[in-house]
This record gives structure tokens, C-alpha cells and sequence, in this order.
């Protein structure tokens, strides 16, 4: 690993500075260093109730600097947030802010997350447009919290904000909304323990409880009531737990401060929005898109084949070459525009270039059938019913999928369509290759003899030697106990390969990714009580089908 030493304000880059910097660009691909920078660490910038936050300025060694950058980060102010985010744009002449959010290193207040980040956002702004090497206009870039500070500023955006690079950034977290469907508990508590957590000076006992924080995360989702499981993980930490737990209703007024939806429709500025197919904020990503489209907003869109994790790691090049280039036309006044509005890489086929998302694609239609098929005939009139039941003691496990963990991604998923407590629907072998780009709708006509009850459904691919792996998640929290319900998946881009099948999953959970029904309409913080629910899905006449955006080609602009 690389990490960038201490400057000071009035020093030059040191020779391993200038090493580091020139190596990152060769192992990125980005555009050679123009230019030195120092660092003025601990510059303290006042909030509007007397509360001081604590920001590194990264100064480049330029008489015509291309602007200024705004990084607003809970996780601390050096590897590898900075290495992303600050030295990179300050060697190419952009003076970076980057700043530790409230109640994080050194920031004074109590972190409390996203509750202060409009507020404080504002007063770092006012702050910035008063410092005498402030070039006039800035920008903000950063990835998953840090992308929310930027919606934050977008609800009002300053007149001085000229551009922003969201990656992988929520604008709404009711619920919480770290996913569709049902409280996304393994996440949710694995970052609570992380904040809870991340501040320990002693680096040994950080170590260990690195190690072992996977497995005893593992027992804490796996245990009930919940929020005493989650509290026995948390210790003291993070104050939040409960109450999250205790407002599952993403319309609670208990989230209106964290859900910034409002700031699709105030920005105007162009902002560039870079996901993953695996990312847990994905959907969020896409409606950012499909909003600020619609409104005429000079929007960019990439997605790659990435998680969360991916984009500070196999992702990043990619990322940080687009928002050089992304910054550079609209802060830095460089010349040109992006090829294309969107930029999607379909899986085992590559980038594509599209106008907008999603593309124009034929429809598929496939119908659930009896005895596990999957097929374009119409079943009879006569056709029975397949059912399951989900038992809440022993729930259906998550397999990979849009997960925070390093689980997440394409993950065989053989077993879990083997199990008991799942349907399984296969098509015949393909015989040509099947681009599937968009977002598939599964169809179903689905009864529950418990009204508490939940749906999670997937497509997967069996491939010509038998193994299967996911492509696209669905799922319903709180399923209606009788009648037809349409699931939209998750968006997908991917070429299914001659000889392979298309699979159909439907189960009643995938636990811990979502928080398990307990069936028995208690709350889920303090329930202990488990009841199972059978399920059925009706087949008769068509009744339950996938429909897929999906043709012999890759659509084109």
C-alpha cells in the first residue's frame, strides 16, 4: 500500500511524495501530475452552533489552480479515503478540502448519521467562500456516506457549487433504505459496529476485533429479540441502534431528516453518478439517474460490475479517471464532453455506450410451470400450484447479492435453490447467446395462510456444466397474503451464454441481508415469538411469469 506523508503548508512534495503520486498513475492509467501540493492538517471550520469540524487542506503548488474540491468523510482523514480522494486532485491543481463530518476524528459534536450533514454542510461552504485562496467555485466527489453529504448540499445547492461525482451514494436511508424490502439488518449492523468502533487507538485490540467481528456479527444477526442481540455487538457504541430498529416505516417522521429525495428535483448542476450491478445502493443510483434526466439535468451514468467494497478497490481506476475527466470539463474548464450519457459494462461482453438508461430492449416473457420448468408455453388451466413454507427458526440464508460485506456479488447459488424452503424454476438450455439489460419483473400469483409474510425472488444463471450463480434480486417486505404482485429485480446487464438456463428462485426471506419475518407481527427489535408461513404460487393459465429486457444483441445507441 501506498499511503502520502505529512507536508507542511509552505514545504515542497518530499521525493517519496512525488514517487508515490507518479506511481499511482501509472497503476490507475490517469493523467500525468501537474503539479506539487502540501498539506495544512487540523484546520478547524466553525459550525452555527459553536461546534468546530476539523479538515485537512490540500494545497496544490500552482499559480492557476483548476479549482476547488470539497470531500466530506466519517471515516477519518488519511489511507485510504485520501489516496482516493485528496492527494490525487491536489497534484493535478485542485485545492481539496477534506473534511472529518461531525463527532468523527477529532470533529467536535456527537455523530449522529446523516441528522446534521445539510446543516453542516452549509456552514463549511460559508467557511469556504471566506478563505483568501478560495477559487470562486468548487466541486464534491466521494463514495456511499461520503455521497451523501453531496445530496445533502444538493437540497440547496450554493451558487458556488459548479459540479459533483457521486459513487455509490444514497439520498434516502428511511427505513433504512440500504436496500429494498425490509430492514437490511446485516448491513446496518455490521457499519453501526464499524462507527461504533473505528476510532480505537489500540491498534492490536483493533486487529483483533477486525478479525473477529465477521463471525461475531454472524452470531448477532442470527439471534433474538434483535435490538438486545445488536446491543450485545454494539456495547456502548452507536447510540442509533434501537431507535432505527424501533421505526421500521420508511414514512415515519422519524426519517424525514434522512431522506433527501427533495434534492433530485433542486439540483441542476452537473453531476456524474457512478454505481455497481452489485452495489447495495444501486436502486438508488438508477433513480437518481432516471430523476435528474427527466428534469433535463446534465447527468452522467456508469455502471460497472462491482460491490460496494469493489469501488475502493478493482473499481477505483475506472472511478477516478472519470471524475478527473468529469471535474476537468466542468470546474477546471477543460474542453470536450463525455462520449456518452451513459456508460454500462454488460457482463462477459463489456462497456457499452448508451443515451440513457435503460435501453430499448425486446421482452421476454417466460412462464412459471409445473415441476420446476421455466418455459414460453402458456401452462394449462389445470395446472397445479407449487408452495413452500418459510419457517422464521431456520430462515432462508442470504447468498451473495447487493450486500455491504465482503460476501456480496455473483456467488454460487446451487445449494440454496436445493433447499426446501425454495421454489426453483429452470428454462431449457439456450440455444443462442440472451443479453439481458434492464430491469426484469417476476409476476406472481402468490397466497400465504399468514398475513405476515415476506417474498424474496431471484434469477439466476445455471451455466452448461450445471453451476449456478445470481444476476438480479427482488424483494417484497410485508407480501399481501392473496392475489397477483409484481416484484421489479434489480437492474441488470448481462449476456447469458449459448447452452446456458435461465433460474427462478422464489422464497420467503434471504436472511440476514433482510431482517427475517418473524411471522407473528411483533416488532422486530423486541419480538421473539416465530410462526411459519406457507406459500403459494399458482401457476394455472399463466398466472405467474418473468419478464425479461432481453434479446440476441446488446442494445446500441
Amino acid at each position: 500500500m501506498i499511503a502520502l506523508p505529512d507536508r507542511t503548508a509552505a514545504g515542497k512534495p518530499s521525493a517519496p511524495s512525488r514517487f508515490a503520486d507518479h506511481t499511482l498513475s501509472r497503476l490507475f492509467g490517469l493523467p500525468p501530475a501537474s503539479c506539487g501540493y502540501s498539506v495544512r492538517r487540523g484546520v478547524r471550520i466553525p459550525m452555527r452552533d459553536g461546534v468546530e469540524l476539523l479538515a485537512d487542506h490540500y494545497r496544490p503548488h500552482t499559480d492557476r489552480p483548476a479549482g476547488t474540491v470539497l470531500v466530506r468523510c466519517p471515516y477519518g482523514r488519511r489511507f485510504p479515503f485520501t489516496l482516493l480522494y485528496a492527494g490525487i486532485y491536489a497534484a493535478r491543481g485542485y485545492h481539496v478540502v477534506f473534511q472529518s463530518v461531525r463527532g468523527t476524528f477529532g470533529s467536535g459534536g456527537e455523530f449522529s448519521p446523516m441528522v446534521h450533514e445539510i446543516a453542516d454542510g452549509a456552514d463549511t461552504v460559508a467557511w469556504l467562500r471566506e478563505q483568501p485562496w478560495f477559487t470562486g467555485s468548487f466541486a464534491t466527489i466521494g463514495l456511499s456516506y461520503l455521497g451523501f453529504t453531496q445530496w445533502a448540499l444538493l437540497c440547496d445547492p450554493p451558487p458556488e457549487l459548479a459540479a459533483a461525482v457521486i459513487t455509490v451514494g444514497p439520498h434516502d436511508v428511511s427505513g433504512p433504505r440500504w436496500g429494498p424490502g425490509t430492514f437490511a439488518l446485516s448491513d446496518f449492523l455490521g457499519w453501526s459496529h464499524l462507527m461504533a468502533t473505528q476510532e480505537d487507538r489500540n491498534r492490536m485490540r483493533a486487529l483483533v476485533r477486525q478479525i473477529r467481528s465477521r463471525r461475531r456479527l454472524a452470531e448477532a444477526v442470527g439471534r433474538l429479540p434483535a435490538g438486545a442481540a445488536g446491543r450485545e455487538l454494539l456495547g456502548d457504541g452507536a447510540p442509533w441502534w434501537e431507535s432505527w430498529l424501533e421505526h421500521p416505516a420508511a414514512d415515519d417522521p422519524f426519517w424525514a431528516g434522512m431522506n433527501l429525495r427533495r434534492a433530485l428535483d433542486t439540483a441542476q448542476i452537473p453531476v456524474l453518478l457512478i454505481g455497481g450491478w452489485q452495489d447495495l445502493f444501486l436502486e438508488q443510483t438508477i433513480a437518481q439517474y432516471r430523476r435528474l434526466h427527466e428534469r433535463g439535468v446534465d447527468v452522467g451514468l456508469t455502471v460497472g460490475p462491482w460491490t460496494h467494497l469493489h469501488l475502493m478497490t478493482k473499481a477505483a481506476p475506472t472511478a477516478i479517471r472519470e471524475t478527473l475527466d468529469w471535474l476537468g470539463r466542468h470546474l477546471g474548464g477543460a474542453a470536450g464532453r463525455r462520449r456518452a450519457p451513459v456508460r454500462a459494462f454488460v457482463n462477459r461482453h463489456g462497456w457499452l455506450e448508451l443515451d440513457e438508461w435503460p435501453p430499448v430492449m425486446p421482452e421476454l416473457v417466460r412462464y412459471l410451470q409445473p415441476g420446476g420448468r421455466l418455459g414460453d408455453a402458456v401452462p394449462p388451466e389445470t395446472a397445479a400450484p407449487s408452495s413452500f413454507t418459510y419457517n422464521p427458526a431456520d430462515p432462508t440464508p442470504t447468498v451473495g447479492g447487493r450486500l455491504l460485506s465482503p460476501e456480496a456479488g455473483y456467488r454460487r447459488d446451487d445449494k440454496l435453490a436445493q433447499r426446501p424452503d425454495v421454489l426453483s424454476f429452470t428454462g431449457d438450455r439456450l440455444p443462442t447467446d440472451l443479453y439481458v439489460v434492464g430491469s426484469p419483473v417476476l409476476e406472481l400469483a402468490h397466497f400465504c395462510d399468514n398475513p405476515h409474510n415476506d417474498l424474496f425472488v431471484r434469477i439466476s444463471e445455471l451455466d452448461a456444466k450445471g453451476r449456478s450463480r445470481n444476476l438480479s434480486d427482488g424483494y417484497l417486505g410485508a407480501a399481501p397474503d392473496s392475489g397477483t404482485v409484481r416484484i421489479e429485480l434489480d437492474p441488470v446487464a448481462h449476456r447469458l451464454r449459448a447452452g446456458s438456463r435461465i433460474r427462478v428462485l422464489v422464497a420467503g426471506g434471504s436472511h440476514p441481508r433482510f431482517a427475517r419475518n418473524l411471522g407473528s407481527g411483533e416488532p422486530l427489535g423486541t419480538g421473539r415469538t416465530l410462526v411459519p408461513a406457507t406459500h403459494r404460487i399458482h401457476l394455472a393459465a399463466g398466472a405467474s411469469r418473468l419478464i425479461l429486457p432481453a434479446g440476441p444483441q446488446p442494445p446500441t445507441r
